[in-house]
């Protein structure tokens, strides 16, 4: 197989995965899209975790949030725990690596926030421990994972919210959380500015 043929090929698994996606996580967003947005209304905020390319997936959403996403609009309170190097390699050391986002919740979380916990593989030690923290903190959760959901999925609760990505592959399954953030930063903005389809 020559590249053109290879690029092709990967073009065609996204697009699979895309529209699989999109025939089982529809309910799934809207439903993420109305607890953020509700969290939001009750003077809350967006705290976002993930590791590696998840990682990157939350501070993406944060950024989006916090300036603007296709629309102008005040800017909306959210933070990746995910950014402060002082902060994440403080708690790894005195503590363990799983407990770099629960800390982080302890001490900024609030009752009227929401967690959006990014995993593909569902089974990151850290997201677990922090989507835990959440629920003894009263936040609401919304999971983004992959796979059969993995220890993050036996980790919810009713009232929590799973996105997951039928697919194994993890760069599929990254793309397709790609496209969930900005459906949720779509969803946000039209709640709060009257926005029609």
């Amino acid at each position: 197989m020559d590249l053109h043929d290879r690029v092709s090929v990967l073009f065609d698994a996204s697009i699979d995965t895309q529209r699989r996606a999109q025939a089982v996580l529809i309910g799934p967003i809207a439903r993420a899209g109305e607890t953020i947005f509700g969290r939001l209304l009750a003077g809350g905020k967006v705290l976002c975790c993930g590791n590696g390319g998840s990682a990157a997936d939350a501070q993406h959403l944060a950024s989006e949030m916090v300036n603007r996403f296709e629309h102008e609009r005040p800017g909306l309170p959210a933070i990746a725990l995910t950014t402060d190097t002082s902060i994440l390699t403080s708690i790894a050391n005195d503590y363990a690596y799983e407990q770099v986002f629960a800390r982080q919740l302890r001490a900024l979380g609030q009752p009227a926030d929401v967690l959006v916990a990014i995993s593909t593989s569902g089974n990151s030690a850290s997201i677990v421990a922090a989507v835990e923290t959440a629920h003894e903190q009263d936040l609401a959760v919304v999971a983004l994972t992959g796979r059969e959901g993995g220890r993050l999925a036996g980790a919810l609760r009713e009232g929590d919210v799973e996105i997951r990505v039928p697919a194994d592959s993890t760069a599929r399954i990254q793309e397709v959380h790609l496209l969930v953030i900005h459906c949720l930063c779509d969803l946000i903005d039209a709640q709060l500015l009257g926005l029609g389809s």
